[in-house]
């Protein structure tokens, strides 16, 4: 039974076997990132054998775990057809947290049920062919061996009736128009919404773009993850909003042509097929989306440069890759005026220059993996600017008993948050309407007077 990391430390780690096994048939020359070829070639049989139990399905299952949410079935629909490709076929879905409103009055605990519905109904048909295990969403957090056996349990657990709750306010300061003031006020910089997948960090980096753009400054809206939602989620174009990707496919291959255009005029036939073999080696996407990266962050000199990343797995290998060039760069240029090179990373430590902001939702498990994002980063040297809480039911107020249960663990992880977890925090109701469009988006981080302009 193995507990993976986030997906992209994942994909990257069952993806190894294959590649590697495929990259070193015929291929006994040079060198690659892993160090001279003969000596990965004496690893051949452990990379096979390795890839032969990973795609026996008597030997391998793969359990993809999602969310009713559309964003959160995008991601797994995507892990699901890579594995496919990496041929790792035996695979199940578990849908967790699945939500039905106990009271139907209730707008948000009905707005929250009609959404999970849809995305269930508009599951990506990679998901649609495997077998499915529906958990329902419980009144407590699955700590503890009480909870998690609770889950073995086909009969729910009667939920205590709790009082209404009725909607807590963002206190003064703590709203998202709030950061997006703060934001503004610089006048450009680098911001860099990091989280797990399916906590809404395209909604937030979309909606935060906006909010400068309502500003006046003009904006790059970008994306690292391969899911790529941002058009989906903005659908539409406004001016002064500039929105693209970084496509690992694209990028790689303007790496290679890059490389193969400077080195080829000095090397006969026989060098440059061997030139063209290292790039084919597993490293050079990595390499090549690195760069892209380098591009993006050099921007925010002058410009603000709103970064959407991949689920955390993804971004952390972008930031080993960051790091590991930084540290080339400073041997390189150890007593040779190391002084006027400024690498990527000294741009994202820079808090002047860079604003890493963490989303997350109000719950055990996706506060505990921003912690141990947010440590992942400081031992890199990045402080985070801020967190922003999405998804609060608290803030928006419930009725319905199994909600009002729940909000005993929100409760309990704004707390963490506030003894220590977050400099600063943020705070995104839960809302009835989903956050897709411009005009939806733009109110999130819209300013009250424009707000109630807007009203009126």
């Amino acid at each position: 039974m193995f507990d993976t990391a986030p997906t992209g430390h994942t994909l990257r780690l069952l993806s190894l076997p294959q590649a590697w096994s495929g990259f070193l048939a015929g291929n006994d020359r040079g060198a690659s990132c892993l160090g001279p070829h003969s000596g990965l070639k004496m690893q051949e049989e452990r990379f096979k054998a390795a890839l032969a139990a990973l795609t026996d399905p008597a030997q391998t299952t793969v359990i993809l775990v999602t969310r009713a949410d559309k964003g959160a079935m995008a991601e797994a629909a995507r892990s699901c057809e890579e594995l496919n490709a990496l041929g790792l076929h035996n695979q199940r879905l578990a849908i967790n947290g699945v939500f039905h409103a106990g009271d139907r009055s209730d707008a948000v605990a009905v707005a929250i049920e009609a959404l999970g519905q849809q995305a269930l109904k508009d599951m990506p048909t990679s998901l649609q062919a495997l077998p499915q295990d529906m958990i329902p969403l419980r009144a407590i957090d699955t700590v503890g061996l009480p909870a998690l056996r609770a889950l073995l349990s086909t009969e729910q657990a009667a939920v205590a009736v709790a009082p209404p709750i009725a909607a807590e306010p963002i206190a003064a300061g703590h709203d998202l128009a709030t950061l997006a003031d703060e934001l503004a006020a610089v006048g450009h910089g680098l911001i860099m919404v990091m989280g797990k997948g399916g906590v809404g960090k395209t909604t937030i980096a979309a909606a935060l773009a906006l909010g400068l753009v309502q500003r006046g400054k003009t904006v790059h809206l970008s994306t690292t993850d391969p899911a790529a939602h941002l058009a989906g989620t903005l659908a539409g174009d406004l001016p002064g909003l500039r929105q693209d990707r970084i496509d690992p496919k694209v990028e790689t291959q303007r790496y290679v042509d890059k490389i193969m255009a400077a080195k080829s005029p000095s090397l006969d036939d026989q060098e440059r097929a061997l030139l063209l073999e290292d790039l084919r080696s597993p490293c050079t996407e990595e390499v090549a989306v690195f760069h892209a990266f380098s591009r993006i962050v050099s921007e925010a000199r002058s410009a603000f440069v709103v970064l959407d990343t991949a689920p955390t797995g993804h971004s952390l290998l972008l930031m080993d890759a960051t790091g590991a060039y930084h540290r080339q760069m400073m041997q390189e240029f150890e007593g040779k005026n190391a002084g006027h090179v400024v690498t990527p990373l000294m741009r994202l430590q820079d808090g002047a220059y860079t604003k890493i902001i963490l989303v997350t939702l109000p719950e055990v498990t996706p506060v505990s993996q921003a912690a141990a994002l947010q440590d992942d980063l400081r031992r890199a040297g990045i402080e985070p600017y801020a967190w922003v809480l999405n998804r609060s039911v608290l803030a928006a107020g419930t009725h319905d008993p199994l909600l009002a249960a729940r909000l005993v663990g929100e409760r309990r992880q704004m707390a963490r948050m506030a003894a220590g977890l977050a400099r600063r925090s943020f705070v995104v109701p839960w809302l009835t309407r989903p956050p897709i469009g411009i005009p939806e988006l733009g109110r999130m981080v819209a300013s009250p007077t424009a707000e109630a302009t807007r009203s009126r």
